[in-house]
């Protein structure tokens, strides 16, 4: 089965040699280049292997990872961070001689060069492993070896990969193929619905305003009416039968999750 891979950047050309190599490793490459297009592109559509710049059009690409990492799922999604310019790795050649790739991505990558002395790529790289990244590769550094690490994360991440799963009374929500099961029987949901109920399984006996449940579902940059929430607990209930019981609202605030055998202590 051929693995998915998505390129999140402003400037997915400047990525060219690494992502025709990767294509050419039996990988099927997409590029995004806004957050939007990228979180889409996870909703819509199987994703093996997440690859991210230093900025998007509209976020900054630690931002997104922090992002992903806090989203039910994509917290376990391999997501490697690649810079403009770092460090060679040991034993790796400083500078690449660009082939000349057709194809899309070569059209107007330019070549890549060494970073002048002070680069902020270290501390970058940091960033990106403290958001969680698995891996963090750079422009200038070898295609091959770059396609190495790539293949290594994917090995490590598809063999210790174990199911995660949430219960709650009838609910049982699994992170790993994000897959609703109520009572034993699958329930079909959306994407911002599995993402809804991903946050009130996660937070329960809490209580959670409209404001913060757009932030954790739509983003920090949703524009549209808070009453949207409304909207989609509502369809969430329906659906989820008689363990909507435990979604309560909490008027003029929000929403609450009370587990089995907790409402008495209200």
């Amino acid at each position: 089965m051929r693995l998915n891979v998505v390129y999140a950047s402003r400037e997915p050309n400047r990525a060219a040699v690494i992502l025709e190599a990767v294509a050419a490793n039996g990988l099927a490459v997409t590029v995004a280049q806004k957050a939007k297009e990228l979180l889409g592109l996870l909703a819509n559509r199987s994703c093996d292997l997440l690859l991210v710049g230093s900025r998007l059009v509209d976020e900054d690409g630690v931002v997104m990872v922090k992002t992903l990492r806090a989203r039910g799922p994509t917290k376990q999604l391999p997501i490697i961070a690649v810079v403009e310019h770092a460090d060679a790795p040991a034993a790796s050649p400083a500078v690449i001689t660009r082939p000349a790739y057709a194809g899309y991505f070569a059209k107007t990558a330019p070549p890549s060069a060494i970073a002048p002395p002070g680069s902020r790529a270290s501390s970058l790289r940091l960033e990106f492993f403290q958001a969680g990244a698995d891996e963090c590769l750079s422009l200038n550094w070898d295609a091959a070896e770059c396609v190495a690490r790539i293949k290594a994360v994917l090995r490590r991440t598809q063999t210790t990969a174990s199911e995660e799963i949430i219960k709650l009374g009838p609910v049982e929500l699994n992170l790993t193929s994000y897959t609703l099961h109520v009572s034993g029987k699958r329930v079909a949901l959306t994407s911002k619905e599995l993402d809804l109920l991903y946050v009130f399984l996660s937070s329960a006996n809490r209580v959670l305003s409209r404001p913060y449940l757009i932030e954790r579902v739509w983003g920090y940059n949703y524009f549209g009416s808070p009453r949207t929430v409304d909207v989609h607990v509502r369809r969430l209930r329906e659906k989820l039968g008689s363990a909507a019981r435990y979604i309560t609202t909490i008027p003029c605030v929000g929403y609450k999750l009370v587990p089995p055998g907790a409402e008495m202590r209200r």
